[in-house]
């Protein structure tokens, strides 16, 4: 496992790469799954630099966002300190039982950050606790099934030389994987994503794989549209 401060010296590139625009195909679903968030109180997992929280505090909702990098979290601090929208944002490792405790939320959110989560099972686990009766939790992330291909956006899910089923933490090998080079990610079959929502008494409302942009279809192999993204909503048991 990974020191966690391992997203802290990237963190400027999130600032380049998820600029405040909201027409990207995951995020335009993750949004329509969100629906009204006015007067809700909201927490966004693994928040990173803040791009999905101040969306969520202009539509009207009461947003905390919380993540393990402080560099990422000090980045979103000076946005609301430049912008101020009534965003509070925590340093802290969502997966630790003693995050948030006593704290009780309308939704959780989480765009593109479980596989960066190395402890997911304790990240639902929160995400779990801290959910009212009936509230809803909504994700965003690249397909585990997604086999990936060269090119500067189109990283896999998975270690080619591993496979889908070998599950775990790896790091990519090619530069023209972005991110995956410096930082890693954890792959998890779906199943797993799912079983784990199970787990917690999260029942799953609809998933959604958005269609990808040209710029992501443009050097597939020759096997036609595979899916990129899932996005989905889970509703807590009452």
């Amino acid at each position: 496992m990974m020191n966690s401060a391992r997203y802290d010296v990237v963190a400027a590139f999130y600032e380049q790469f998820a600029p405040d625009e909201y027409t990207d195909p995951p995020m335009v679903e993750l949004l329509r799954l969100v629906g009204d968030v006015s007067h809700l109180r909201l927490l966004d997992l693994a928040c990173g630099h803040g791009r999905l929280t101040r969306e969520l505090a202009r539509r009207g909702g009461h947003v905390i966002g919380v993540d393990i990098s402080s560099a990422l979290v000090n980045l979103a601090r000076a946005r609301e300190r430049e912008q101020p929208l009534n965003i509070t944002y925590i340093q802290a490792d969502a997966s630790s039982p003693a995050t948030l405790d006593g704290e009780i939320f309308d939704s959780v959110v989480c765009s593109f950050g479980l596989s960066d989560i190395d402890d997911l099972n304790g990240a639902i686990m929160t995400a779990a606790r801290v959910l009212g009766p009936g509230g809803f939790f909504a994700f965003s992330m690249l397909h585990p099934c997604f086999p990936g291909w060269e090119s500067k956006q189109a990283q896999p899910s998975w270690q080619t030389e591993r496979g889908y089923y070998v599950e775990g933490w790896w790091r990519a090998t090619s530069p023209a994987h972005g991110l995956r080079p410096k930082v890693g990610a954890n792959h998890r079959m779906l199943s797993t994503y799912l079983n784990i929502f199970v787990r917690y008494g999260l029942a799953v409302e609809e998933l959604a794989e958005p269609f990808p942009t040209s710029d992501w279809l443009a050097e597939p192999p020759d096997v036609g549209p595979v899916p990129v993204y899932l996005v989905g909503r889970c509703r807590r048991s009452a």
